[in-house]
């Protein structure tokens, strides 16, 4: 230490008389005839000088390391969570069923007429009441994975959980992130008006043991990385077949018929058949054509996509160029159904 050897250079070191030197190491004044309480003194200052300066160091050092890398590394995760979370949002249509026109951003309300009756759209903003504030990651996640609400009760398959069972852990995640961070609403979800034999919740739970088997996407071994992404998004994320698929009595998919097209599509509208048959489906549309229509809602005739498919297209707007021609491969590759969509 530094005072260490002030003491040593005071004790040892001749000097000429009255003559001051300095020690480098030290910064202390010798002199040859030393006051002993000023050498106390000084020697008192400098530990004490000293003494702070190392804590001071060592606190600032030890902030730096709990608290800014840490807040940074986090804060960090935190916007990549937001940023994937927001384009899961965006693919996943969600804004388009849970607000209405000129209504708040996923406050709900929407109605969704269906053979059986009129499903309203819950509020999903983060209000704590009046939305899904008080979920957790967990409870979130067993909504779209199982189809369970926090308190146990089972939902209707008007909600797509059906096909939101195959995203991802990490995908939900980031949309629960993304959603908890938009504004809140205490707007009141509106109850269903149902037929009066689907008013009871065990409907639901029976309907689920028949047609619903959960589980995250698979990968398919046979088939390229691309093709498996394209997969992904339009089983999962998209749930294209939620409308393109034609249901059976009981309002589950009928599976041989997938993308197909659909008579009695959300607000009682056609929903084109979008398998590759040239007849009555894409088939003959071009590469590029369908590019369009996916990233502009532009059809092949000039024509725009319009009823419940414009805010879709909006949403599918948002792919990036690789998840677009992931999606353009696997809907070029579905197996081709004829079939002509008619009321």
């Amino acid at each position: 230490m530094h005072w260490v050897k002030a003491v040593k250079v005071a004790t040892t070191t001749s000097v000429k008389r009255n003559k001051a030197v300095s020690h480098p190491a030290s910064s202390v004044i010798i002199r040859k005839n030393w006051d002993p309480v000023a050498l106390i003194v000084t020697l008192g200052f400098q530990i004490t000088l000293m003494s702070s300066i190392l804590f001071s160091r060592v606190t600032l050092i030890a902030l730096i390391a709990l608290f800014p890398v840490t807040g940074f590394a986090e804060n960090a995760a935190d916007e990549g969570l937001l940023a994937k979370g927001e384009y899961v949002f965006r693919i996943s249509g969600c804004s388009h069923c849970h607000t209405t026109e000129d209504g708040k951003l996923l406050a709900g309300g929407r109605a969704l007429v269906t053979p059986f009756g009129t499903f309203y759209t819950p509020n999903i903003t983060p209000h704590r009441t009046a939305g899904i504030g008080a979920w957790t990651a967990r409870e979130f996640r067993q909504s779209l994975h199982l189809g369970i609400a926090p308190d146990g009760s089972h939902y209707y398959p008007a909600f797509p959980y059906t096909s939101y069972t195959r995203i991802t852990e990490q995908d939900m995640l980031a949309l629960y992130t993304y959603i908890q961070s938009l504004p809140a609403s205490d707007q009141a979800s509106h109850p269903h008006d149902l037929a009066w034999f689907l008013r009871w919740r065990i409907t639901a739970h029976f309907w689920k043991w028949l047609f619903f088997r959960a589980g995250e996407f698979q990968q398919h071994p046979a088939q390229s990385a691309q093709w498996n992404r394209g997969a992904y998004i339009a089983e999962a994320m998209a749930h294209c077949g939620e409308c393109h698929t034609p249901r059976n009595l009981l309002g589950a998919l009928r599976s041989g018929m997938a993308y197909a097209g659909n008579a009695e599509g959300p607000e009682d509208e056609l929903v084109p058949n979008i398998t590759p048959d040239e007849e009555s489906g894409i088939g003959n549309w071009s590469h590029g054509e369908l590019e369009s229509f996916l990233k502009f809602g532009e059809l092949p005739d000039g024509e725009y996509a319009a009823g419940s498919m414009e805010p879709v297209t909006l949403g599918l707007q948002n792919l990036n160029p690789a998840d677009l021609e992931a999606l353009i491969v696997y809907l070029r590759a579905l197996p081709p159904i004829k079939n002509h969509v008619r009321k």
